[in-house]
């Protein structure tokens, strides 16, 4: 079994981490420090803590005016929440301002399980993608959060940050490359092109073993950063299978397969399925449940590439 650490975690942990090296980091939480991880930063830096309540609004022009005096403000709460009750703030108070605010949100995606459809942010990626000056961070284990904090600290302007409640494996270890606007090849493939992003890339790596079962090379991307798109990367890898998959825990509206799919339209259509929520609200139940009923397991993502690899077939 690998190694399981929910992104959520790391998050906590490398908040206290980037907080000793620099004290311009502040963190403002809604009520949820327990749950989003920031109370680590609080224990440590209680100086450089805000809990603002139930005020998602409110934390995000704080966060803003706090930028506006030098300071780099991580603004956390549940993603629901983040992206729902406070898009105008963000909109209008950071990204109009391009206020260097990073927004990390957490419980992210129908892995956040028994809270149901109230809590599970599904939206979240279109929703904040289509704001001017954001970039939006889609890690897909522990190590990556880490070093996609990293570097949006060391980036000037506002950024989206997506993280979830459930484990997920470890992939990746401290030689671990990370840069905005730079999607990841994790296996090299000729036959089929495996998109994915956040907890879906453990579940594509786990779709390019069973297909290699049956003879199919599917080659798997990381795609963590969904705004600026690696429009080099996604392209090549698309010309080089002439068939493609995207997964993501979210709506296959708007989200990593739309920006897939609005990319290659331009520039080099292929054969595509988008694997993640189609349209429709979640519910309560465990995570991997709900993985299974929603139909974004391994397997849904191995049974996507056998459709687009015979609808490449009928295109020779």
């Amino acid at each position: 079994m690998p190694e399981m650490l929910a992104t959520r975690k790391a998050y906590g942990q490398a908040l206290v981490e980037l907080g000793r090296e620099n004290p311009n980091i502040v963190v403002l939480d809604c009520d949820l420090s327990k749950s989003t991880m920031t109370n680590m930063f609080a224990k440590e830096f209680p100086e450089r803590f805000i809990n603002m309540g139930i005020a998602e609004a409110n934390m995000m022009t704080t966060a803003a005016g706090l930028a506006a005096c030098g300071k780099i403000p991580f603004a956390s709460t549940f993603a629901v929440f983040a992206t729902g009750r406070a898009w105008e703030q963000a909109r209008m108070s950071i990204g109009y301002t391009r206020m260097n605010v990073k927004i990390a949100a957490t419980h992210a995606g129908i892995t956040v399980g028994e809270d149901g459809a109230s809590h599970q942010a599904n939206e979240d990626i279109a929703i904040m993608r289509v704001i001017p000056n954001f970039i939006v961070l889609v890690p897909a284990d522990g190590v990556e959060t880490k070093k996609a904090l990293k570097a949006a600290v060391e980036h000037d302007g506002p950024a989206y940050i997506r993280l979830g409640r459930a484990d997920v494996p470890i992939l990746f270890d401290d030689s671990y490359k990370f840069e905005i606007g730079k999607a990841v090849v994790l296996r090299e493939g000729t036959d089929v092109s495996l998109l994915a992003c956040g907890g879906m890339v453990s579940e594509s790596l786990k779709a390019a073993e069973a297909l290699a079962d049956i003879g199919v090379s599917a080659e798997v991307v990381n795609v963590s950063t969904i705004k600026p798109l690696d429009s080099e990367t996604i392209v090549a890898s698309a010309r080089k299978t002439r068939a493609v998959v995207t997964a993501e825990e979210h709506t296959i509206i708007g989200g990593l397969g739309g920006a897939v799919a609005e990319l290659l339209c331009e520039n080099y259509p292929v054969p595509m399925r988008r694997v993640g929520m189609e349209d429709c609200f979640g519910e309560s139940g465990k995570s991997d449940e709900l993985l299974c009923k929603y139909c974004m397991t391994g397997a849904n993502i191995a049974d996507a590439a056998r459709e687009v690899l015979k609808r490449k077939e009928i295109r020779r």
